[in-house]
């Protein structure tokens, strides 16, 4: 599991520091982003300037040093703005409306910040419509979940809900499939058929799924690994997961 960054400064309820390259170039790219103010190292400059016409605050290192723990890697790079606005279920699903193939990422109260950012990551490359996590034992956005995600997070729309299990009903009524992913399954992810649109419910990183959400799913499978291996990290098996069903 991934160590969880804790910024030293608070920017209030709805604002956060991005930080890193890819994280704040995203950022300023995304006209969602509402930019309160920028600090970088001079040798950054020029690339912020291709990017926004907001101009930058020219600081040395040990100012953005100051912003974070010792373990953020900040690449010169600091970006106070707002967090971006969450989806609704209805909204995802006005998206599947339009596609005659998809699939959605649950995540059953995973918390490391960093493992959602690398999920968001391999989500936006496998062509993943959205995530879904439940509002409560979520973490909110922040800088660790951005910087993992490379800058993916400014692409992937994100649905906050206060009932999983409701909420995965109400895909299947949408006409999800709905598939669990449990290291004790009889079926493994290769072996499935799969169907045109699914919803994907991976567990937390130590319990798993809760057993009202792997009730409600179709279908549990798991990955196809040696014996040798009891277990990945669930960034790792969302991967391979959000791969499969991009086929």
């Amino acid at each position: 599991m991934g160590k969880s960054f804790k910024q030293k400064t608070e920017v209030g309820s709805k604002g956060l520091i991005l930080y890193g390259r890819h994280a704040v170039m995203a950022a300023l790219a995304n006209p969602k982003r509402q930019v309160a103010k920028i600090l970088c190292v001079k040798e950054n400059v020029d690339e912020i300037r291709k990017v926004t016409k907001i101009a930058p605050q020219v600081v040395e290192k040990k100012e953005i040093d100051k912003l974070f723990s010792s373990d953020a890697v900040h690449q010169g790079f600091a970006l106070f703005c707002n967090r971006l606005p969450d989806y609704t279920l209805d909204d995802i699903l006005d998206m599947a409306d339009e596609k005659e193939k998809c699939h959605i990422l649950i995540l059953d109260q995973v918390t490391d910040p960093q493992n959602i950012g690398a999920i968001i990551r391999s989500a936006v490359a496998f062509n993943t419509l959205a995530l879904i996590m439940q509002d409560k034992n979520s973490p909110i956005e922040n800088g660790a979940m951005a910087k993992a995600s490379a800058g993916m997070i400014e692409h992937l729309p994100i649905a906050r809900v206060t009932n999983l299990s409701r909420a995965i009903e109400k895909l299947k009524s949408a006409g999800f499939w709905t598939v669990g992913m449990d290291g004790y399954a009889k079926t493994t992810i290769d072996k499935l058929q799969k169907p045109l649109k699914t919803a994907i419910i991976m567990g937390s990183e130590g319990k798993g799924m809760r057993r009202l959400v792997e009730e409600n799913c179709d279908i549990s499978v798991k990955l196809p690994m040696s014996p040798l291996t009891e277990s990945l990290n669930v960034a790792t098996a969302a991967a391979i997961a959000l791969y499969e069903f991009n086929k």
